[in-house]
């Protein structure tokens, strides 16, 4: 009977689909959560491009959001609205990562408001793809002319 049980042995194939998808699922889902996380920093990057435009545009056309009741610029109400702007993209930015000029030179000319904004992008998977776990720093610069 033993000899009849040795050839069954050689052709068998159990398990090699289990041990073929072990090999290949690391590199899948690294490949799968850095793409992932590739997107997400790109549209965090994209997010934080339009709230330092807003900003900019909010100080240089004084509207109510970025000034005082006699429409004259405001800080801190200019910080309160780049805020609000980044929150509805889902970004939290704190006061000292807004850094904002209503008298800059951009591009050489005088005459413009410009916001700079920081922002340091955390990975949600950070041992699964190649982004370190201090996260990567992300910054964006906006220039609008002021309105004379």
């Amino acid at each position: 009977m033993t000899l009849r049980a040795l050839p069954s042995l050689g052709p068998s194939q159990n398990g090699a689909t289990l041990v073929e998808f072990a090999l290949v699922a690391p590199v899948f889902l690294a490949l799968l959560f850095g793409t992932l996380e590739f997107g997400r920093a790109l549209w965090t990057q994209q997010a934080l491009q339009q709230t330092a435009i807003a900003g900019a545009r909010c100080m240089a056309l004084p509207q109510t959001n970025c000034a005082t009741a006699a429409y004259a610029y405001s800080s801190a109400n200019t910080v309160s609205y780049i805020q609000g702007v980044a929150n509805q993209w889902g970004i939290s930015l704190p006061s000292a990562n807004i850094t904002q000029n209503n008298a800059a030179t951009c591009g050489g000319a005088n005459g413009f408001s410009q916001v700079e904004l920081t922002f340091t992008f955390q990975s949600v998977v950070p041992y699964l793809t190649s982004i370190p776990t201090g996260g990567i720093p992300l910054s964006a610069t906006a220039c609008f002319p002021n309105n004379p």
